[in-house]
């Protein structure tokens, strides 16, 4: 591995760790408000499909919490043993695997939030708009983003006089 290589690694690795720090605040944050709900007065008043619905969301952002904390004890398992490119690898995958289970989680909690408080139908509604509001922000931007940049790569034809 050369230097230039070995140095955008580095930079990899680095902008990665800030990314996971951003996140790793808001999955602890849903997680514990999860895992505190059962310990809740009006938890018992939840029906089968709603408790099925919370058990469903704690798995999925405990599954983003673990995925999202891999990559920091990755590096400390393997700390100077040479591995930054299998590092920055399986860190991005980690990464957006748990940006998604996250995306999911927010989802599915929504869903439950707007059942108990307004029922099933309004659960599905809010649900279904917060899920397309991550496709659109999360995939819509992005891509809208690169064929803009795309464009203005394009080499312009003069006028043919």
């Amino acid at each position: 591995m050369d230097a230039d290589e070995a140095e955008a690694l580095d930079r990899n690795w680095n902008e990665l760790l800030q990314e996971l720090r951003v996140t790793q605040t808001g999955l602890q944050i849903l997680t514990g408000f999860l895992v505190t709900l059962p310990f809740q007065q009006r938890f018992t008043q939840l029906d089968t499909f709603e408790r099925g619905v919370y058990l469903g969301a704690l798995a999925v952002a405990v599954s983003a919490t673990v995925l999202v904390l891999a990559p920091a004890h990755f590096h400390r398992m393997l700390f100077r043993q040479q591995e930054k490119p299998w590092l920055v690898l399986a860190g991005n995958r980690c990464a957006r695997a748990s940006l998604y289970l996250s995306a999911l989680a927010v989802t599915t909690v929504t869903f439950l939030l707007f059942d108990v408080v307004l029922g099933r139908a309004a659960g599905a509604a809010a649900a279904g708009v917060v899920a397309l509001a991550f496709l659109g922000v999360w995939w819509g931007v992005p891509l809208l983003t690169r064929r803009r940049s795309a464009l203005r790569r394009t080499p312009r034809r003069s006028p043919r006089s």
